[in-house]
């Protein structure tokens, strides 16, 4: 998969914010294929695009919700090879980066940061506002900075099964 230009990258972030329909979202970016994978079933209501979707894998029957953010790489590198310029060092610092991969049926609470290098599910839940650095054990539910396991995937399945019949 090759990169995107910014151009790409705008237009396709302009055509989300049109849509209020998560599943004609995902829909689209499938279509664009920007992701290294991107499987069925899928809904993508966030308006972000990942700065590098191409090292992102999404399985089947994935929810993204609102504002959540994918960081596939971090910028400490700069950071560091500035203070390198001012002390006049030679060393050099590499840009660090890795995948994250959604396995099939999670669900991504709104405003989540998903971290480099995690895998998450199958069957798993991420709490609203979470910030995912570590992989997410399959039938889990996480929440938190740094998210921790906070319950079941199918003990919350069981309550929302209940709640939904008497309502």
């Amino acid at each position: 998969m090759k990169r995107m230009s910014w151009k790409e990258k705008i237009r396709i972030i302009i055509r989300l914010s049109l849509s209020n329909s998560g599943r004609k979202k995902a829909n689209y970016l499938k279509e664009k294929g920007i992701f290294k994978a991107f499987g069925d079933n899928n809904f993508w209501y966030s308006r972000i695009i990942p700065a590098d979707p191409h090292l992102i894998t999404i399985h089947d029957n994935v929810k993204v919700a609102t504002d959540v953010y994918f960081c596939t790489h971090d910028v400490l590198h700069d950071l560091f090879n500035d203070e390198c310029k001012l002390q006049n060092s030679s060393v050099r610092y590499k840009r660090y980066s890795g995948e994250i991969e959604l396995l099939t049926n999670v669900f991504i609470g709104a405003k989540s940061v998903i971290m480099y290098g995690v895998k998450i599910g199958p069957n798993a839940i991420v709490a609203v506002g979470s910030v995912v650095t570590k992989d997410v054990p399959e039938g889990c539910v996480v929440g938190g900075n740094p998210a921790k396991v906070i319950g079941k995937y199918e003990d919350v399945a069981s309550k929302r099964k209940i709640w939904s019949q008497e309502n």
